[in-house]
């Protein structure tokens, strides 16, 4: 009898999860965009560059193109590439752990140009350049 009011318990909750949090319906790979096309069960459709997510970034097209959807919709998975991505990460622009995300928002700042930061570098190579480290 507990078992049964246990599973009665776990299905009501799963069915409030599933009408509340937006899941993955459908996923596929467009690859003539090199895209990855996301459609939610709220009916919210976004497409994502794989050049973007982790682990997918110099995948194949076949390897690409093998997508699950995880039984919940909260994941998606690639068998090929053993690469997951979590749904709710990508609806708010998480396409990756905390530190690759860091990198690349490294890289994109690094690669910035301003004017003060031309400014920086010419004061910098009159002084002889980057100071060398002495760890």
């Amino acid at each position: 009898m507990a078992n049964d009011m246990n599973y009665q318990a776990a299905r009501e909750a799963d069915a409030l999860h599933r009408a509340t949090i937006p899941h993955a319906v459908s996923a596929r790979f467009i690859r003539a965009r090199r895209a990855l096309h996301v459609t939610l069960s709220n009916g919210v459709e976004m497409s994502v560059p794989v050049s973007l997510i982790q682990d997918l970034q110099d995948a194949s097209l076949n390897d690409l193109a093998e997508i699950e959807i995880t039984p919940l919709g909260n994941g998606l998975h690639w068998p090929r590439l053993d690469a997951d991505v979590l749904v709710e990460g990508m609806i708010h622009g998480i396409y990756g752990s905390r530190s690759w995300m860091a990198a690349q928002m490294g890289r994109v700042g690094g690669s910035s140009a301003s004017q003060e930061k031309a400014a920086a570098a010419r004061r910098n190579g009159a002084k002889g350049g980057r100071p060398r480290n002495v760890a």
